[in-house]
């Protein structure tokens, strides 16, 4: 069900998970309540499970999982669905000045808004470009365990 900018009340939610997999699970049944327009804030550290959350949600959107893939030299990748329409934009900033001009280069927001996306190391100045609906972070636990937290924000487009 679709809502209105604005009318989603945040909610929080923390889960454990034991391994990559289940970290992409996670990320599977995350997809229902992510649509056009929702952004999604990916944060922890390096090898926390960032790409793995990507790559279930990219598959509960539709694409194929074996398409998703760390986008750090490529900075922006695009999902698609077998049908060839855009599922999710996967932008990963972590190599880019934390900066809008180093943003404008990629068109954002406009080049973004037609599909759901998930931002990789974000910042300040993507903050103002995107701002999150829903913000996901993810804390290490040990070797594969790992603590979820997932907090959406007003306006995001689904529940």
């Amino acid at each position: 069900m679709r809502r209105a900018a604005g009318d989603a009340a945040p909610w929080n939610r923390e889960e454990r998970t034991e391994s990559e997999q289940e970290t992409e699970r996670f990320g599977e049944r995350l997809a229902a309540a992510v649509g056009p327009g929702d952004v999604v804030y990916l944060v922890g550290r390096l090898g926390a499970g960032k790409t793995a959350l990507a790559r279930g949600l990219a598959r509960g959107l539709g694409a194929s999982a074996g398409q998703v893939a760390s986008p750090s030299f490529a900075i922006l990748h695009e999902y698609a669905a077998p049908s060839g329409g855009i599922v999710l934009r996967h932008l990963d900033l972590y190599r880019l000045k934390d900066e809008e001009k180093e943003l404008a280069i990629l068109g954002l927001p406009g080049a973004v808004s037609d599909a759901p996306v998930a931002v990789e190391w974000p910042g300040q100045a993507i903050g103002k470009l995107l701002p999150p609906t829903i913000e996901v972070r993810i804390e290490v636990l040990g070797d594969a365990a790992r603590k979820i937290g997932l907090v959406r924000r007003r306006g995001s487009a689904r529940r």
